[in-house]
């Protein structure tokens, strides 16, 4: 194997580890109730969150009909009184299972729903919007980030489609707010997960 191409190797692994120690991230953040600017992760069970620097509660608003500040403060609320609890002997709490996370989805979209009274399917169909927007979102600042990886000469085309390809099928990246699952969650990006 060449040197450039162990090079251009190496730089997709890289992006590659990147994305997934940013969906990690996101996903602890979802779980500890802390926020983050950093990124989105993916999948379908968790909270809506990160896009919550106004994001996703503009997103809302929007399929909700409702003002963003309404939302934004039940958000905030909801996010509040369902923040968990750390261990009072300093341990990191254990991830939470799928039944956990869905439980907690359906809790949040339940309480979210009732500060905004509107109905709970309402609430679950706009968190999906959020979610698809936010994962488009989280695509294009991935491509346009390897698009300048290609004119630098760092990766190649092929390289920038393999990873984009990757993050398709979501090996890598987000997938909304918050971690696996979307939007949601304490924190910016969290909350639970827009049902599916």
């Amino acid at each position: 194997m060449d040197r450039s191409t162990i090079v251009r190797t190496g730089v997709a692994g890289a992006i590659a580890g990147m994305g997934l120690a940013v969906g990690g991230v996101a996903m602890a953040n979802a779980d500890t109730g802390t926020a983050t600017d950093t990124a989105t992760t993916s999948t379908t069970q968790q909270q809506p969150g990160p896009r919550d620097g106004g994001q996703l509660a503009a997103t809302l608003a929007k399929q909700l009909g409702l003002s963003e500040s309404k939302v934004k403060a039940a958000l905030d609320a909801v996010r509040e009184d369902q923040k968990p609890t750390k261990p009072a002997d300093g341990t990191k709490p254990t991830p939470p299972t799928a039944a956990e996370r869905a439980a907690h989805q359906a809790a949040f979209i339940k309480a979210l729903a009732a500060k905004l009274d509107v109905s709970e399917a309402k609430v679950k169909a706009a968190l999906a919007v959020a979610q698809t927007e936010a994962r488009a979102d989280e695509r294009a600042q991935l491509k346009t980030k390897l698009d300048a990886a290609v004119k630098a000469g760092t990766l190649t085309d092929a390289d920038e489609a393999s990873v984009l390809k990757a993050f398709d099928a979501k090996v890598i990246g987000g997938g909304g707010f918050g971690g696996p699952g979307g939007p949601g969650g304490p924190g910016e990006h969290g909350g639970p997960p827009p049902a599916s």
